[in-house]
């Protein structure tokens, strides 16, 4: 077998464009809020324009929004922007 690259597919992996943090504010909307800590802004505000769209009357119980989540998830991929979610709820419990 040969090693020998099948075109754009396996090109390097880029540098993010940017990173994006999706926070919860609780159970009255609105619901989200999104940050960032860098990137080229006219790409983060027309990330935020898409994201919001899709979350903004979704709290994370809602059934939708593990779709619109996934949604949001492949968006940011797309743009390659690094995507951080706070919920509020800690992942793990490290002893507490």
């Amino acid at each position: 077998m040969s090693s020998v690259p099948n075109g754009p597919a396996e090109q390097p992996q880029q540098p993010p464009r940017g990173h994006v943090r999706i926070l919860y504010l609780g159970p009255v909307a609105p619901h989200w809020d999104l940050q960032s800590a860098y990137g080229d802004r006219v790409l983060i505000e027309e990330f935020r324009q898409r994201a919001m769209a899709r979350l903004v009357l979704l709290p994370p119980h809602d059934p939708q929004f593990r779709r619109n989540r996934e949604r949001v998830a492949r968006d940011a991929e797309r743009e390659n922007l690094l995507l951080e979610w706070d919920l509020g709820m800690p992942e793990d419990d490290g002893g507490a």
